[in-house]
């Protein structure tokens, strides 16, 4: 990584060096911009249309870029890229948007016209050649007015039906990656660890140690969760996403859901204690059954028969073996 001191000051570059940055930095956008469709093209082929065309408008400021260079300086382009200046916006590693989702790709791909933008501003302003400061000015107009370029190419390539399957897609993939494995964290770390923790709380009545035992038991279910659906699939075949992300997901909610109704154990009077725990037991098991109605199509009184006879058959294992 290069430090601010390792790098020149926009206001020191000259004219010529201001044209070099742009043209390299259009260079990158366009490459950018086609890693983008070539990422969607298999599930997302009317935004990579968009991408596509985005990709020859920046090859086109390019050109013109360079042919303004040809004409004051000559054929031979200096090298300064974006990481060269200090203070220069910088573009994120395509491979770190790999697992984005579409959303999250048409918001950066808006931002980076943005960032154009400004950039062709203060470059007309530092340029005293009338050509250039043309150029310049009207390459900020066109980056500010690329928004209108996606939304005609978005009309041109994205209709209805488009839009509706990718939509569809999108919130496939989010569910695979993010609301499954988490969903099943929150049961396994809601229901799962009731036993120890209710065990605990009934045959100490000792809201330090019910705690501590719940503490343990949330945070070790969480980790083993975690690491279990990370390496169970690594969503190549499956297409269920990253196996960071999912192992994220449910090793987080896991450890969450144990630490729900271990957390009340904190208050010293037991009795108070363990009326919060009940509360949040049974916040945690209607919430469970809202996520499935909502995200996997699951009737919700089915859900919540399903969810709260399971976690009340727990609790009450928990109950009987801690009173024993």
């Amino acid at each position: 990584m290069l430090f601010s001191f390792n790098r020149r000051r926009f206001s020191d570059l000259s004219e010529q060096e201001i044209l070099a940055l742009a043209i390299s930095s259009e260079e990158d956008d366009a490459r950018i911009y086609r890693s983008y469709a070539e990422r969607l093209r298999a599930e997302y082929p009317s935004t990579a249309a968009i991408f596509d065309g985005m990709a020859v408008e920046e090859d086109g400021h390019r050109q013109r870029l360079v042919d303004l260079h040809r004409d004051r300086f000559g054929d031979v382009i200096p090298l300064i890229r974006r990481e060269h200046v200090a203070g220069y916006y910088n573009r994120k590693p395509v491979w770190l948007m790999e697992n984005l989702g579409i959303e999250r790709i048409r918001a950066e791909a808006e931002a980076m016209e943005h960032d154009a933008e400004q950039f062709y501003m203060a470059a007309a302003k530092r340029s005293t050649d009338a050509a250039t400061r043309k150029l310049l000015g009207d390459l900020a107009a066109a980056e500010a007015g690329h928004q209108r370029t996606a939304e005609h190419l978005e009309a041109q390539h994205l209709d209805e039906d488009s839009r509706t399957s990718e939509e569809n897609n999108a919130r496939r993939q989010f569910v695979l990656t993010w609301v499954q494995p988490g969903l099943a964290g929150l049961m396994d770390g809601s229901v799962s660890t009731l036993a120890p923790i209710f065990a605990t709380a009934f045959a100490t009545q000792d809201t330090w140690t019910t705690f501590l035992v719940g503490m343990a038991a949330s945070v070790g279910a969480g980790i083993s969760m975690g690491f279990t659906e990370a390496a169970s699939d690594d969503g190549q075949l499956s297409g269920r996403g990253s196996p960071y992300k999912r192992g994220f997901s449910a090793g987080i909610m896991t450890t969450l859901g144990g630490l729900g109704h271990a957390l009340p154990y904190l208050i010293p009077d037991f009795w108070t204690a363990t009326v919060i725990a009940f509360v949040v037991v049974f916040i945690e098991l209607w919430a469970i059954a809202w996520i499935q109605n909502k995200y996997m199509d699951t009737p919700f009184f089915r859900a919540a028969f399903q969810v709260v006879l399971g976690g009340a058959l727990v609790f009450a294992a928990g109950v009987l073996i801690g009173s024993g």
